[in-house]
């Protein structure tokens, strides 16, 4: 069925910006699913419905998700500082500037606490500046040389958590807590930290605490071999050549369980798993008539908790956007919708918002992550937004 987003998609897979795309929409029981190209540039395998993406970093609302569930048990507190379980982070100091020496610190004002993980706020993260991310400071070098992987999911870390979080806590902060907003780092910290809260992996927590529930069947840190060889390839445009190259994340990857699964990016899913996790939120935390999380709590998740100039130094990463607990939340009306729309986007290719005001959900999946800034994005959102008929 044609439609102006449909269009739209298929004009950009027939330009060859991406070999295929998975996009839909929901108001309520009405779902529009578009479909369009193949799995691989040169292929013959056509994007389905039930096709598997890695959606890198959606998986940071499901943290949060879990996050608050643990909290609603008395697992965890929101306030508390993360040593309580995480004792490896006892004793951290800050850098005195961000591109100083590591040696060159100061104490830490206060302890970072649960919430400063779900909000990105511990003081630690990538580093923005003017000339990109992550610029050769000594501790960037300092957590490349550790094998922490706290940019790009691939290549993955070879360590398991307990030895990951070890490494983390051998670093010093780059920013006192509480201070700036900082992206990734804070959720790897979080996915130790729920584990260790609740006593098993964090694959089990989420499995039985939040797929399980919501049907997401498809949805994991891995898949048996035969789903993983359906996962597309992936494809980010290289800027020394201006030529979209492919990135080296192979079925192999997907078929075994992690050393380290990934709450800032680890997960894989399908269009359809997803919206049930989105629908759960835009129902208040409601799925099948069964409360899953409390009310508050999904206001919690999908309230802006930064200061303007915390939202300002997010730089491109946030786009003047708030940030919740592991999910962004617009504080201004945009092309697309007025302020309260909730959601993110993952580095390979994916995106995925909430408008409560308009009852819309809307979820694009590519594995080409250029979709996040070549303008793909921010057509898909308005047109989604114009297809359910809410306007924008």
């Amino acid at each position: 069925m044609s439609s102006p987003l449909r269009d739209a998609i298929a004009a950009r897979v027939g330009r060859g910006e991406f070999p295929g795309v998975v996009a839909l929409t929901a108001r309520g029981d009405d779902v529009v699913v578009h479909t369009v190209g193949v799995t691989r540039f040169g292929g013959d395998v056509p994007m389905r419905r039930d096709t598997p993406f890695r959606i890198a970093s959606m998986t940071k609302p499901v943290m949060a998700v879990a996050t608050l569930m643990l909290a609603e048990d008395d697992r965890l507190d929101l306030e508390e500082p993360v040593t309580k379980l995480l004792p490896e982070l006892a004793g951290q100091r800050v850098l005195r500037r961000p591109d100083g020496p590591l040696g060159d610190t100061v104490e830490a004002v206060r302890p970072i606490t649960v919430a400063d993980l779900l909000t990105q706020t511990l003081g630690f993260g990538m580093i923005v500046t003017g000339d990109g991310i992550d610029p050769p400071f000594p501790i960037v070098r300092a957590w490349q040389d550790l094998g922490l992987v706290l940019g790009d999911p691939d290549p993955r870390t070879p360590h398991d958590p307990d030895e990951w979080i070890r490494r983390f806590g051998s670093l010093p902060l780059i920013h006192q807590p509480g201070e700036q907003w900082m992206y990734n780092v804070g959720i790897s910290v979080l996915g130790v930290l729920l584990a260790r809260a609740d006593g098993r992996s964090l694959p089990e927590l989420l499995r039985e605490r939040v797929f399980e529930p919501l049907g997401m069947r498809g949805t994991g840190f891995w898949l048996p071999a035969e789903r993983a060889a359906e996962l597309p390839q992936c494809y980010r445009t290289d800027f020394a050549t201006g030529k979209l190259g492919e990135i080296d994340s192979g079925p192999e990857v997907w078929s075994t369980p992690p050393p380290f699964p990934s709450g800032s990016g680890g997960l894989v899913s399908t269009a359809d798993d997803f919206l049930a996790f989105a629908r759960m939120l835009l129902d208040g935390g409601v799925h099948g008539g069964t409360r899953l999380v409390s009310e508050p709590s999904v206001a919690a998740m999908t309230s802006n908790h930064l200061t303007p100039a915390q939202i300002e130094g997010g730089g491109m990463l946030l786009g003047g956007s708030g940030w919740g607990y592991g999910t962004a939340v617009t504080v201004e009306a945009d092309e697309v919708s007025g302020p309260g729309r909730y959601g993110w986007s993952g580095g390979y290719g994916t995106s995925w918002f909430n408008d409560p005001a308009a009852g819309l959900i809307a979820i694009v999946l590519s594995q080409t992550g250029d979709l996040l800034w070549n303008g793909a994005l921010q057509e898909f959102n308005k047109l989604a937004c114009a297809e359910a008929g809410a306007g924008g």
